[in-house]
């Protein structure tokens, strides 16, 4: 039976580690995701777990100390966010490059500078290229969720890749929601125990973890990483129906609300969802056929899945929680798109970066977006494909 509560979702997060009961918990400590390891040890000391937990002297140690135990054979994982994700820079390609299932909790913050312990997806989309599996949160059930989720995904013998199980900071982090929580059996029954076939301390059967690969074999190391996380995507979605079946809650790679019959969808991730949805409400009482598609799984990118998704609609709004600095726009524009022209969807898009370094997000924004949409393709009226959404008029930017 369901356990009905409240909490933040760092809480949810701390309470699904607690059911989990994984073997090894190094970090250190970083706003907003400082209370998970926090509470994770009164866990400990309390006696309701007996997860080895170290404290280390830098992010970069910790995720060094996960891989560590993750290699000797035992389940592991760390939290973190911002500057602390960007100083596991190293350890996080070797983390997926070592196919190392072990599971990351990232409460995202902006990247300075200048520096802000604000909200924005900087710091996952700046690791978005190391080769870990990302799923990303609306709110504080699908934190819980996905944490889950996460080692049945990581740990599968089709993947064994380490899982960023994200969530925006402050938003869903620190504000408390209604949640349902699963039973510590069913939990239990659904990670399971894990049981890796090759590990360093096994006796009898030497292994080395990391090894210099010579010229002749990394590059086919490499592929196989790639087609692991292509892989992920079919596990992804059995470990959702799974879940599905213990919990009543329905998972993919992204969420469509409201788009069967949508001319003007809104692409986004994460906490600010909530807020197109809303609008889309709003709007659908005034007649307008406008959708949104929350996208949860960035990494493996489904590119084809949301390509056939948006191909019936006459205009879609693309949003971005990050800059790229690429002069184009941000992350999400340029890889739907390209997965869009790959398709040979042609439909008209428009890249919109939003709420940089916490920067509020809208109901009424996101009318405006729709407002452009339709401006563009039924007048005509061009539309500045990279925007920023939100920017205070100060005269001209700097």
């Amino acid at each position: 039976m369901a356990i009905r509560e409240r909490m933040s979702g760092n809480e949810a997060v701390a309470y699904g580690i607690r059911q989990v009961n994984p073997d090894v918990m190094p970090a250190f400590p970083i706003t907003p995701s400082t209370e998970i390891p926090q509470m994770v040890s009164t866990y400990i000391a309390n006696g309701e777990i007996d997860t080895e937990f170290i404290p280390v002297e830098s992010e970069h140690s910790s995720m060094s100390a996960a891989i560590g135990a993750e290699a000797a054979g035992a389940r592991s994982l760390t939290a973190t966010s911002s500057a602390g994700l960007a100083l596991m820079w190293e350890e996080l390609l070797l983390a997926a490059s070592n196919r190392m299932p072990l599971v990351l909790t990232l409460v995202n913050r902006t990247l300075s500078g200048p520096i802000n312990i604000n909200c924005d997806h900087s710091d996952g989309m700046g690791a978005r290229d190391t080769g870990w599996i990302q799923i990303y949160a609306e709110n504080n059930q699908e934190a819980y969720d996905n944490f889950l989720q996460a080692y049945p995904i990581a740990e599968h013998s089709d993947v064994h890749l380490p899982v960023m199980v994200c969530q925006d900071g402050f938003i869903t982090s620190h504000a408390v929601e209604n949640i349902e929580l699963l039973e510590d059996d069913v939990v239990k029954d659904f990670v399971g125990e894990y049981e890796p076939e090759e590990y360093l301390l096994n006796p009898g059967k030497p292994i080395a973890v990391g090894p210099y690969s010579v010229t002749a074999y990394a590059m086919e190391a490499k592929k196989n990483q790639e087609l692991a996380l292509e892989r992920s995507k079919e596990v992804i979605l059995q470990v959702a129906k799974e879940f599905e079946k213990i919990s009543g809650r329905k998972y993919g790679l992204f969420e469509e609300y409201r788009t069967e019959d949508a001319d003007y969808i809104m692409l986004i991730m994460g906490s600010a969802a909530g807020t197109a949805k809303q609008a889309v409400d709003d709007l659908r009482l005034q007649g307008k056929k406008v959708g949104v598609i929350k996208l949860r799984v960035f990494r493996p990118f489904p590119a084809q899945e949301l390509a056939q998704a948006l191909k019936n609609c006459k205009a879609a709004a693309i949003m971005d929680r990050c800059e790229s600095y690429n002069g184009n726009g941000g992350p999400l524009g340029s890889e739907v798109t390209a997965g869009l022209y790959r398709s040979k969807v042609m439909i008209e898009t428009v890249n919109y970066i939003y709420g940089l370094a916490g920067r509020d997000f809208t109901v009424n924004e996101v009318y405006d977006v729709f407002s452009q949409l339709e401006d563009l393709v039924e007048n005509g009226k061009e539309a500045e494909q990279y925007q920023y959404i939100g920017l205070r008029k100060t005269g001209g930017a700097q």
